[in-house]
């Protein structure tokens, strides 16, 4: 699942992971593009130290045996870990989906943590590039529709998948888990007090006015793959 920062990627990791016949692995290329790029990220340091920084052995880990000798592995990535230099050969080995998010409702809950933000750090232009690399075979499903309708979206993502649906998709016990990443005390409040998919609010597209334009760059990359979104 390919989604850039403050998708709800957790929740639906959480969703995933809450069925009895999937293991998830949380943003597995995180360290490798924290040491590579230098970006300042909260908890850097011990985020670097917690997985490899070599893409290469993320990559084999990726393709080996899936955790608990479960049908399903669900691997959760952000676009933007997706460095230049990472050969994307792996990739077909695997089915790939997209989770998307309008830019406004990902800068407003993104800006709280990173206020100096930059296009480059949503993965809106990365999430395109890699739809257009995979020949467009992909399945995408968008946030807004994952929260009005949970059910009905997971359900066809699954059909699609050649998956049964659980009810246990739905629903999870609050707090954290360990397979977390190290970082998830400065980004998964929200998902750890949570015990499921919460209705959207107009007060997902407040922002600083001075951020409007990366909003307007962002537009066209999710406006494309909206339209090709399941409903």
């Amino acid at each position: 699942m390919w989604s850039g920062p403050r998708n709800i990627s957790t929740a639906v990791m959480r969703a995933f992971e809450n069925r009895d016949d999937c293991a998830v692995i949380d943003e597995p290329f995180y360290a490798h593009y924290l040491a590579k790029t230098g970006v300042d990220h909260p908890g850097i340091e011990e985020v670097v130290a917690s997985q490899p920084t070599d893409w290469r052995e993320v990559v084999a880990h990726l393709l080996g045996p899936i955790p608990g000798n479960k049908p399903i592995w669900y691997q959760k990535h952000m676009t933007h870990h997706l460095l230049p230099e990472i050969d994307r050969d792996w990739m077909r080995h695997l089915v790939h989906c997209f989770l998307i998010r309008h830019p406004a409702e990902v800068l407003s809950s993104y800006a709280k943590t990173r206020p100096n933000v930059t296009l480059e750090d949503l993965g809106f232009t990365q999430q395109t590039e890699i739809y257009d690399d995979l020949g467009g075979d992909a399945l995408v499903i968008d946030s807004r529709d994952v929260l009005e309708n949970p059910r009905a979206i997971l359900g066809r993502l699954c059909a699609e998948l050649g998956i049964p649906f659980s009810e246990k998709m739905i629903s999870w016990p609050a707090g954290p888990r360990d397979t977390d990443g190290v970082w998830a005390g400065h980004w998964y409040q929200n998902v750890w007090s949570s015990t499921g998919f919460q209705p959207p609010s107009r007060r997902q597209r407040e922002y600083p006015r001075s951020l409007q334009p990366i909003v307007d760059a962002a537009l066209p990359a999710y406006e494309r793959l909206h339209a090709a979104r399941l409903t």
